[in-house]
C-alpha cells in the first residue's frame, strides 16, 4: 500500500528546495558579479594601454612632422620661403587628412613644438605620462628651464592639464628652490629626477607659500595661523605639493625634562623624510636656527624609522632676513626659510617680489660656492 507523506514533510521539502535554489542564485549572483569585475578591469586596462599608446604615438608624430618641416625651413634660410611652404603643406595634408589637425597654425605649433624641445628622448619620455595638450599648454613659456622643469614635473608626478595650468599660473619654478641656483645645478637635479625618479629637496620646498584660504587679514597670532592651517589641512597640503603626509600638530618634545613644542610635523613620501614645519610672525631672526636644529636632531634620534633620511626643517615667516640667512647657511643645517602670505598681492607686484627674492638666491648660492672654492 502506498505511503503518503504528511503535509508537513511536503512543505518542508518545498522549503529545502526553494532555499537550495536561493542559495544557488546567490552563488551565481556572486560568481558573475566577480566575473564581471574582472572583465571590467581587463577592459579599463586594456582601453587605457591603447589611449597611451595612442597618445604617444599622437605626440611623437606631431613632433616629427615639426621637426621635418623645421629642416626643410632651416635649409633654405629664406623666410618667405619658410610661409610658403608650411601654406603648401597645410593645404596638401588637409586634402589628404582631412581639416582638423594639418591647418597652418597647426603645423606652426608642431614646428615650435620640435624646435623648443630638440632632444627626440626627453619628448619620447615625457610622452609616456603626458599628453599632446600638456605640451601645449608648456609652450608658451619664455624660458628654456621654465619648460624643462614644469614637463619633467607633470610627467613625474603625472599631472592633469588643469593642475599644470594652476602651476604654471601659480609661478611654481619661480617659487620653488630650485630656481635660485645655477642653470647647470637646476638641469643636474631635473636630470635626476627625469632618469633616477629621485627628488631632490630644492624641487619640494618653495618661497613664498600662498596660504590666502586662511583668510587671516591684519593681525593675527601664530596660534591662529596654526589654527587656520589645520582646519584647512587639505589645501594646506596641497599648497606644500605632492608627496606631504600630515603626521602631527604641538609635537611634543621632552628634553633635558623640558616641553618642547614643534607647530606641525609631516612625512615627505619621496623625499623619505619627517619635515618640521615652524610657524613664524615677522621676519626671520637667527635664534630660530638653533631651536629648528634641536628638534631636527630630537627627531632623528627618537622619530626616525629605517631606511629614512635626516629630517629637514621648514621656517616659515612672514619675512626673510637674506643677509643673517646666508651667514647661517641654513641650508648645510637642512633648514629651509620660506616666506608666506595670507593676502595675496596684485600679480605684478608678487612677480617683482620674487624676482627680488630669486635674485638674492642667486647671490647667496655664488657667495657659498665661492667660500667652498677658497
Amino acid at each position: 500500500m502506498l505511503s503518503l507523506k504528511k503535509p508537513t514533510e511536503r512543505q518542508n521539502e518545498r522549503r529545502e528546495m526553494k532555499m537550495e535554489q536561493k542559495n544557488n542564485t546567490i552563488v551565481a549572483t556572486v560568481s558573475t558579479q566577480s566575473m564581471i569585475q574582472d572583465l571590467r578591469q581587463i577592459i579599463e586596462q586594456a582601453r587605457g594601454h591603447v589611449a597611451a599608446t595612442a597618445n604617444y604615438e599622437l605626440t611623437m608624430m606631431y613632433w616629427h612632422i615639426g621637426e621635418r618641416i623645421n629642416r626643410e625651413v632651416l635649409d633654405n634660410q629664406r623666410a618667405e620661403y619658410g610661409k610658403q611652404i608650411v601654406a603648401t603643406v597645410s593645404q596638401q595634408l588637409q586634402a589628404e587628412y582631412g581639416e582638423k589637425g594639418f591647418e597652418k597654425s597647426s603645423l606652426t605649433r608642431m614646428m615650435k613644438f620640435a624646435k623648443l624641445f630638440p632632444d627626440k628622448q626627453i619628448v619620447a619620455t615625457a610622452s609616456q605620462q603626458l599628453s599632446w595638450s600638456h605640451f601645449v599648454e608648456i609652450l608658451p613659456l619664455r624660458d628654456d628651464l621654465q619648460r624643462e622643469f614644469y614637463l619633467t614635473l607633470a610627467s613625474s608626478e603625472r599631472w592633469s592639464i588643469r593642475h599644470l595650468r594652476k602651476e604654471i599660473d601659480g609661478m611654481l619654478f619661480e617659487r620653488t628652490a630650485i630656481s635660485g641656483k645655477p642653470d647647470e645645478f637646476i638641469k643636474k637635479e631635473l636630470s635626476t629626477l627625469r632618469d633616477d625618479n629621485v627628488m631632490s629637496p630644492d624641487l619640494v620646498f618653495k618661497s613664498p607659500y600662498f596660504l590666502e584660504f586662511t583668510g587671516l587679514k591684519g593681525m593675527y597670532s601664530e596660534k591662529n595661523l596654526e589654527d587656520s592651517l589645520i582646519a584647512h589641512l587639505e589645501q594646506f597640503i596641497i599648497e606644500l605639493g605632492n608627496g606631504f603626509s600630515f603626521v602631527a600638530r604641538q609635537k611634543r618634545m621632552i628634553i633635558d625634562g623640558q616641553d618642547f613644542y614643534l607647530d606641525l610635523l609631516f612625512y615627505h613620501r619621496r623625499l623619505h623624510r619627517l619635515i618640521a614645519i615652524d610657524l613664524k610672525l615677522g621676519s626671520f631672526k637667527a635664534q630660530y636656527k638653533g631651536q629648528m636644529e634641536l628638534y631636527l636632531r630630537w627627531l632623528e634620534a627618537h622619530e626616525m624609522e629605517p631606511g629614512e633620511e635626516t629630517p629637514l626643517g621648514l621656517l616659515l615667516c612672514t619675512e626673510g632676513s637674506d643677509e643673517q640667512i646666508e651667514l647661517l647657511q641654513l641650508d648645510k643645517a637642512g633648514i629651509k626659510v620660506a616666506k608666506y602670505l595670507t593676502e595675496l598681492p596684485p600679480r605684478h607686484v608678487l612677480m617683482q617680489q620674487i624676482q627680488k627674492s630669486l635674485e638674492a638666491a642667486k647671490t647667496r648660492f655664488d657667495n657659498i660656492i665661492e667660500e667652498d672654492e677658497l
